[in-house]
């Protein structure tokens, strides 16, 4: 058996009532911190006992890291919306010249840099035409300006990127980003592993090979990174959870993942659906990543995709943390996302004690900051 995470509460001790008697087997797999199987993963996404689902998750999580549940002081910086990309599911890219579009100067992203947050999250399109130097440019000046803001950019797919338009392997660019103040990676890009969903949705972007191969890469540099799954579109709950196993497996080699993100699919005016996937689902799948992906530690429930009420929920459904402020975001929101585009920090306080949880500040490599009294 692979070893799982290390059980902060080996004595805790909860009683189920299950409706749906495929769920008894894979309890008992829980209690005993037995690895899920793919088919047992369908099982917690396709069941109708969504309040049995939820409490298993919510008992690994409590044996994890008991009530508390996490959250960062951040800013999302998304420095264009250029891109050379057409994926069918973004309503955030724009081409040259288009309605819209907009490129950030180095002043315009250090504004968006001050003494009060913990963490800088860089996102954006894959732009024509800017050089490599410029990302580094980027990197460099918000730690100059704010040394102990810890950085967090560029989803694989952007260092894929790097190396398809300038030329600098992933080995080099992350070499290079490191040394001017990077720290770690977001996990976005990595979509649905599936080639079907790939081949429909996103041909031109770094396939799951590709992903997983610079995530590794990153790993073996000590450089620590998120991962998601975007799901609530065209996916199966198969491909979901094929998806979890195969970033379960990435996690066994490497250890490098802190946090999963579950990204439900905003339908914006891509419209792959004709209305967002119910809350129900939104809870099984964080239920389900809990269970599944049994070696990482933080799980989150991702407040600007799913709104404050039903991220909050998700705190009893096994996540554990509830992201952060995030400020300027703009991809969800090009979506039409409903949540508000910033919350400040007694605002996600308040979020996490109205699950009746613990809520902790902390920072980009969840290191603690500051617990808050009940």
């Amino acid at each position: 058996m692979v070893p799982i995470l290390e059980v902060a509460d080996p004595n805790l001790k909860v009683e189920l009532n299950l409706s749906d008697k495929r769920l008894f087997p894979i309890w008992d797999k829980v209690q005993a911190s037995e690895r899920l199987s793919s088919s047992e993963g369908v099982t917690l996404l396709s069941t109708d006992d969504l309040a049995g689902v939820g409490r298993m998750a919510d008992f690994a999580k409590k044996r994890v890291t008991g009530d508390k549940v996490y959250f960062v002081l951040n800013r999302h910086v998304n420095p264009t919306n250029i891109c050379v990309l057409s994926c069918k599911f973004c309503d955030f890219a724009k081409k040259p010249g288009e309605k819209d579009a907009y490129e950030m100067s180095i002043d315009e992203i250090l504004d968006h840099v001050d003494d009060d947050i913990h963490e800088i999250h860089i996102v954006g399109g894959h732009h024509p035409t800017w050089p490599f130097e410029y990302y580094v440019e980027m990197v460099k000046a918000i730690h100059e300006k704010a040394p102990h803001v810890q950085i967090k950019g560029f989803t694989a797919s952007e260092i894929d990127y790097f190396q398809r338009r300038w030329k600098v392997s992933p080995e080099e660019s992350l070499a290079i980003l490191k040394e001017a103040g990077l720290q770690s990676m977001p996990g976005g890009g990595a979509e649905v592993f599936s080639s079907r969903v790939h081949k429909i949705l996103l041909p031109g972007k770094a396939n799951a090979d590709r992903w997983a191969e610079i995530h590794k890469t990153a790993h073996r540099m000590d450089i620590p990174t998120n991962c998601t799954l975007l799901y609530g579109h065209i996916e199966s709950f198969e491909e979901r959870i094929e998806h979890l196993i195969r970033l379960r497996n990435i996690q066994d080699e490497t250890g490098g993942f802190l946090a999963f993100i579950p990204l439900e699919y905003q339908v914006g005016m891509t419209k792959l659906r004709p209305r967002h996937t119910p809350a129900m689902d939104d809870l099984k799948m964080i239920a389900a990543a809990r269970l599944m992906l049994d070696n990482i530690k933080y799980i989150k429930s991702y407040w600007v995709m799913l709104g404050a009420a039903t991220a909050s929920i998700g705190l009893n459904f096994g996540a554990n943390d509830l992201d952060g402020t995030i400020g300027k975001e703009r991809i969800a929101h090009a979506a039409l996302a409903e949540s508000p585009a910033g919350q400040a920090r007694e605002s996600m306080a308040s979020s996490i004690r109205d699950a009746r949880r613990i809520p902790v500040e902390r920072d980009a490599l969840y290191n603690e900051i500051k617990v808050y009294d009940h």
